[in-house]
């Protein structure tokens, strides 16, 4: 089976605020799951957690969700994230067939991505992970997960699931040094019997941290943006 991304992670002082407002808009149930609070994903769609940490940054975060259309309007969406206590950036002007960029209740950015977008259709309502990171680091995951590229321009990489679902897309952009980069996080899991294996297959391929102990280990990829690894 190997590895498999669970979900991404959040920190923030107010947990329970962002695990509210993401499972109204994304229709699913939080689950207390020792110090996250989950909606659990499937296999077309990420899971998120949500954990106590630092607050938004005071630049942009390195990562944001997109969400698509899945039944819903964009125009369904944004009235559903403002009436849970997110906004629309800016003028909250939104020009006809564009994506509008919000922040969530607890000031996190996500982008809700215009109904008739070909990139993402068919992905599900959350589409998409957009990342700031180099090609090698998106080729790096493309490698752990399995994943095969599904778009690649210029600097920029997606990939997906072959069974389709959430895309993980990366910027090409270098990590910003003075970045928070553990504030927002892949945690990934692996069956027990394959996990020393896999901890030694990361690390082959760039990833670096402390050694692993018996169920879980917190490493980082080759751009320094931690990730966990748990044992299942």
């Amino acid at each position: 089976m190997g590895v498999s991304i669970d979900a991404v992670r959040f920190r923030s002082p107010e947990p329970g605020m962002a695990a509210a407002f993401w499972a109204v808009i994304l229709g699913r149930t939080a689950v207390p799951l020792g110090e996250d609070l989950v909606l659990p994903g499937s296999p077309r769609q990420l899971g998120l957690r949500f954990a106590v940490g630092d607050g938004h940054p005071a630049t942009e975060n390195r990562l944001h969700l997109h969400l698509t259309y899945a039944g819903r309007a964009q125009a369904d969406t944004i009235a559903a994230a403002v009436s849970l206590g997110g906004r629309v950036a800016g003028s909250g002007n939104i020009p006809p067939g564009s994506f509008a960029v919000m922040a969530d209740a607890v000031g996190d950015e996500f982008c809700v991505i215009e109904d008739d977008n070909a990139y993402l259709a068919g992905c599900g309502p959350l589409g998409e992970v957009t990342i700031e990171g180099t090609v090698a680091v998106a080729e790096f995951w493309a490698a752990v997960l399995d994943w095969p590229v599904v778009w690649s321009e210029g600097d920029e990489r997606a990939i997906q699931s072959p069974g389709g679902g959430t895309k993980l897309a990366w910027s090409g952009d270098a990590v910003e040094p003075d970045r928070t980069n553990e504030r927002q996080e892949f945690v990934l899991t692996v069956p027990a019997a394959e996990y020393d294996v896999e901890v030694a297959r990361l690390q082959a391929r760039g990833a670096t941290g402390p050694e692993a102990n018996a169920d879980r280990v917190e490493m980082r990829d080759p751009d320094g943006v931690a990730f966990e690894l748990r044992a299942i």
